[in-house]
């Protein structure tokens, strides 16, 4: 039969186990609730509540710099030169 020692030494073990993912998840709440708050604010003062688009094809400075978006890339190379020589005739 188990002990009454054992049992006791497992219960607290458990309970302390039961405390430290508790108090883990708090802490991680906190922090999420944190950074929510902050973004709220941050929609709060911007003009008409938005964000900026993240795109790239949207910055003007990344179209100045010719660069382009992996989707608009892919595009522009598959499509067939009108100096592409037919290879298989």
């Amino acid at each position: 039969m188990v002990s009454s020692l054992f049992l006791r030494t497992f219960a607290a073990a458990l309970i302390q186990y039961i405390y430290n993912m508790v108090e883990t998840l708090v802490v991680s709440l906190v922090i999420i609730a944190a950074g929510m708050l902050l973004l709220l604010v941050k929609v709060l003062t911007r003009k008409n509540g938005t964000f900026s688009s993240q795109h790239i094809h949207d910055s003007k400075a990344m179209r100045d710099r010719g660069i382009h978006c992996v989707m608009d890339q892919d595009r522009e190379m598959r499509r067939k030169s009108r100096f592409a020589v037919d290879e298989r005739a």
